[in-house]
């Protein structure tokens, strides 16, 4: 293999071992500033979209040690990046809906093959700070219920207490009020 083709199949292999997820779309038929507005949207979550050529993907794939993807040609362009998988799904399923394009056809997360119809069930996840505030919520009831429960003997002790004093309390706070108003 030439050496230009070398590396740029050694530069495919490097982001495809550097991000926990790989999409493969066909992007024909989109225009530039299409091109343009998805990548600046993908970039926001920390997304790349490149385009690749079939022959080096496929040899990409097999330098990063990952299923290989049937049905590789046409126009493909590939997702990848560091962060949140469920955000990129959703940024590529929601410009897809908004312009008919690109096509998301396969993909790969935690090198595990996936096809389309699972990335857009990914893309329907939370964000993973929703998913892990929803975790951080579960693990922390048991603890908040057990203060609950520890705390309740003592609290309905003041509650009685004070329910005594505010009973104790109600005439002998009314009777210089009434003497006051007899006097006048």
């Amino acid at each position: 293999m030439h050496p230009a083709k070398a590396s740029i199949v050694e530069d495919i292999a490097s982001r495809l071992n550097a991000s926990p997820f790989l999409f493969v779309a066909d992007y024909t038929g989109l225009k530039v500033t299409q091109f343009s507005e998805l990548r600046n949207r993908l970039y926001a979550v920390g997304a790349e979209f490149h385009v690749v050529k079939n022959t080096f993907l496929r040899r990409a794939l097999v330098g990063a040690g990952m299923p290989e993807i049937p049905d590789l040609r046409g126009q493909t362009a590939i997702v990848t990046g560091d962060k949140d998988v469920a955000a990129a799904a959703k940024v590529v399923k929601t410009f897809s809906a908004e312009f008919k394009k690109p096509a998301i056809r396969a993909g790969v997360v935690d090198n595990l093959a996936v096809s389309a119809d699972q990335i857009n069930a990914i893309a329907d996840l939370p964000s993973r700070e929703v998913l892990l505030a929803t975790l951080l919520g579960v693990l922390q009831a048991p603890a908040t219920q057990l203060v609950r429960v520890l705390n309740e003997p003592a609290a309905s002790l003041a509650r009685v207490l004070q329910a005594k004093v505010d009973a104790e309390g109600k005439p002998a706070a009314e009777e210089p009020a009434a003497e006051q108003a007899a006097a006048e």
